[in-house]
């Protein structure tokens, strides 16, 4: 079973998001095929260069750009919300996958849970 995990929520200022990227690790360390889906406000999340010291908290980069190795299979961004704020491929995390069909993708899984 397959499970997508979508985050909706800028990446400072709730925990929100943070709890559906630990219940991702947690998922892979069980062999349970997880990937995350960022959309909205969400795509915040893929930025690189991050500089969360002003807020008092620690960037999500090397969270994210851990994932892999930790064994969640895929980082989705949705293209029209990256269009929306502005962000181009190359301002994202390697390893971010644009979708261009967000219900397209919901689809592929077999569960779905939004952290929002």
């Amino acid at each position: 079973m397959t499970t997508l995990l979508v985050i909706d929520q800028p990446p400072y200022g709730s925990w929100t998001g943070r709890e559906a990227l630990d219940m991702a690790f947690s998922l892979a360390a069980f062999d349970q095929p997880s990937a995350l889906l960022f959309v909205g406000a969400g795509v915040n999340w893929l930025c690189k260069g991050q500089n969360a010291s002003i807020l008092g908290q620690k960037t999500v980069e090397k969270n994210l750009c851990a994932a892999p190795v930790f064994g969640v299979e895929q980082l989705l961004v949705d293209a029209r919300a990256c269009q929306q704020y502005g962000l181009t491929a190359s301002e994202l995390l390697s390893g971010a996958i644009p979708t261009s069909s967000v219900s397209e993708t919901l689809a592929q899984f077999d569960q779905v849970v939004f952290a929002g």
